[in-house]
């Protein structure tokens, strides 16, 4: 029997995806949101966009179902004990692509390593050349059929992929065409999307099966398999860092803007001093500091994965408290326009409260800000890890992520032939990643900013 380990993160990402569907299921009692909403996935960047969202999303959340296998029973013991492997549904998945280990870098779909090391011919003398790689196309029966064999795999990859798109798309269409009233929701736009996303990840686990598809990294590990693995770090970051930053945002901003006079010097007191430091020397302190507690407390982290979870939800939450500051000032600017309309006076007159007038009167009226910060700082943050990894002030270094392995291959390119896969691959899905983000963002700002309409 397998173990479950639910960490930190795997609660918070839960929690996320609990309130993204409690948050459109209550759209539906609020018809001028709603209506704001549907403009955004009426047009056809809103909407793929937001497939592309959802897919790396759902890898996330596959990547967050952890467990512990069983170890072999030791003789005359009937104890259990568990791997201190921690392992996710995704690892599952994923399992032909780890699977195929080599002694080091390869580049893609090659059948040969990147170095050339000492070998020995039949007769023992000793030369140097590239040596075969130990699972890369040991299924062929001679090397010239590498190039036949990626163009059937890849047929039947993207026939596999259209076949799981038709079983998803076509008893959607079906009742969306019986039972769905009109809408102007580009859904074609949304199949397209989905079925080239699907078709691609079905090509990739069909001949990551038996070749490398983005190469091997120093230590012989696939470069796909860390690219795919760190997907949920970059969603976990920029979603969780974005949250953090709200409340204090929020509350602070539209208290300065609405209290005035000593609220509104001591906010920006507060944001003008932490403003005032530079913001990746605090972030670096904070976690070193964060280094050091792990270090004089071993006992609390047993498993690297713990360690690793711990460390990453520290550096959320760096991000989050040191990234406020513009959201912050915006609302105080925006409240301290809204609290002068006729109809915030008018409320005041009556002897309305304050906190109600706040919930009834501003924060309508500055949510569009709320809104479009929210979504465009999550690029910001996904960017940011990548920098802070790089520098080496990120997430823990067993943790997957892009930046941890652009850090890992940088000394890697001043080579000479350069080992560029490793980077190119963590560009490209961290590209796009935050290029969904922004076209996301860019119609969330033209459907909620006022000025648009």
């Amino acid at each position: 029997m397998i173990k479950p380990v639910v960490l930190w993160s795997d609660v918070l990402i839960f929690i996320l995806v609990a309130f993204m569907a409690a948050f459109f299921w209550h759209l539906r009692s609020r018809p001028l949101t709603l209506k704001r909403w549907r403009s955004v996935f009426h047009s056809h960047t809103g909407v793929a966009s937001f497939v592309v969202i959802l897919f790396y999303l759902l890898i996330a959340v596959t990547d967050s179902l952890h467990y512990r296998l069983p170890l072999d029973k030791i003789e005359g013991s009937d104890d259990v004990h568990y791997s201190q492997d921690v392992r996710s549904l995704l690892d599952d998945i994923l399992h032909d692509l780890n699977s195929l280990d080599e002694t080091t870098y390869s580049e893609p779909f090659s059948l040969y390593s990147f170095a050339k090391i000492n070998m020995q011919d039949d007769s023992g003398g000793v030369y140097r050349d590239y040596p075969r790689l130990a699972s890369a196309g040991s299924h062929l029966q001679t090397e010239e059929d590498i190039h036949a064999d990626i163009v059937q795999r890849s047929v039947w990859g993207l026939a596999l992929g259209l076949m799981i798109s038709l079983l998803i798309i076509v008893p959607h269409w079906l009742w969306r065409r019986r039972y769905a009233a009109q809408s102007s929701v580009p859904w074609v736009t949304a199949y397209l999307t989905l079925a080239a996303l699907i078709c691609l990840s079905a090509w990739a686990l069909l001949l990551g099966q038996v070749y490398h598809i983005f190469g091997t990294n120093q230590v012989g590990g696939d470069v796909l398999y860390q690219s795919i693995k760190a997907i949920r770090t970059g969603v976990l970051i920029g979603t969780l860092a974005t949250l953090l930053t709200l409340p204090l945002a929020v509350v602070l901003g539209i208290s300065a803007g609405y209290f005035r006079g000593w609220v509104d010097d001591v906010v920006q007191y507060i944001y003008t001093t932490l403003n005032s430091i530079p913001g990746i020397l605090l972030i670096a302190a904070s976690v070193l500091l964060i280094d050091v507690y792990i270090e004089t407390h071993p006992d609390d982290f047993q498993l690297v994965a713990v360690r690793a979870d711990f460390k990453f939800l520290a550096l959320c939450f760096i991000l989050g408290m040191t990234s406020w500051t513009g959201l912050c000032r915006l609302l105080r600017a925006e409240t301290l326009k809204v609290s002068q309309l006729d109809y915030v006076h008018a409320a005041q007159a009556f002897g309305v409260s304050h906190a109600r007038i706040i919930f009834r009167h501003i924060m309508p009226n500055v949510m569009h800000l709320i809104l479009i910060s929210l979504v465009l700082d999550f690029s910001v943050f996904v960017l940011a890890e990548a920098v802070l990894s790089y520098i080496g002030v990120g997430v823990d270094p067993s943790m997957n992520s892009w930046g941890n392995m652009i850090n890992e291959a940088r000394a890697e390119l001043s080579r000479d032939p350069v080992v560029w896969w490793s980077v190119s691959a963590a560009f490209a899905l961290m590209f796009v990643l935050v290029l969904a983000a922004n076209l996301f963002s860019d119609r969330v700002r033209d459907a909620f900013d006022p000025r648009f309409h």
